[in-house]
């Protein structure tokens, strides 16, 4: 059995490929950041800034889509919606209500200069659906998500399937957190300044990823298996 430190290193191989396999790390404030996007499959987002002790980026975020039973979502939509609207009433902005992610970096961004963003703080994370007005307040805030994570690199693995939560893309996503959540505290610490260190969520910060779910759990390597298979059955474009 691979020890901690050995499946921490294969992932990040694996991870390697599946970047040469898209041609490289997509940004998704760039025009084509969707070129060849997958239906179905798990995304690995990364941040400037955020490396290994290796030397090698963080990654600092893992996801899936359409994990319970009967679910039509698709990976495409679901980064869309971390990645935010261009127009509309409000330009630039998203629906954090939609994006656990985007929720997560409000949350850390009021931690960080509640000052700028305090109108958006009395409603922020409050509710699956807010009135034009609640949304007219959030707006600055919502924007300033949208920028952060458009600079973010993205990576994905085309995982096909259907929806549940035995599915490939939940048994990957659910290891995948679990094992650099471990990464995390084996010796991989996000930078000092990382944004996430002032999010509210003690499991943000003790994991350096912006996930709460699957962080506190025991690595089991043998997701590994399942993501190798989809990544060497993509191949290269």
């Amino acid at each position: 059995m691979a020890s901690l430190v050995e499946s921490i290193e294969e992932l990040y191989d694996l991870l390697s490929v599946a970047e040469a396999n898209i041609g490289g790390k997509r940004r998704l404030g760039d025009a084509n950041w969707s070129s060849g996007c997958p239906r179905q499959g798990v995304y690995f987002f990364f941040e400037r800034g955020e490396a290994r002790t290796s030397g090698r980026s963080r990654v600092v975020r893992v996801g899936t889509h359409g994990v319970s039973a009967g679910s039509k979502t698709t990976l495409g939509g679901r980064l869309g919606q971390h990645r935010g609207a261009d127009a509309g009433r409000w330009p630039g902005g998203g629906n954090h209500r939609g994006s656990v992610f985007r929720k997560h970096l409000g949350f850390a961004m009021l931690g960080a200069s509640a000052e700028e963003f305090g109108d958006a703080a009395p409603t922020w994370g409050h509710g699956g659906s807010a009135s034009a007005a609640f949304r007219d307040r959030e707006w600055r805030l919502e924007r300033e998500v949208s920028l952060t994570i458009r600079e973010m690199p993205v990576i994905w693995v085309a995982v096909p399937g259907e929806a549940s939560r035995e599915a490939d893309r939940k048994v990957i996503e659910r290891g995948a957190i679990a094992l650099l959540a471990k990464a995390t505290r084996l010796g991989d610490p996000p930078s000092a300044e990382w944004l996430g260190n002032s999010s509210p969520y003690p499991a943000v910060r003790r994991s350096g990823l912006w996930n709460v779910h699957h962080v506190g759990e025991e690595p089991d390597s043998s997701f590994l298996r399942v993501l190798r298979r989809h990544v060497l059955a993509e191949g290269p474009p």
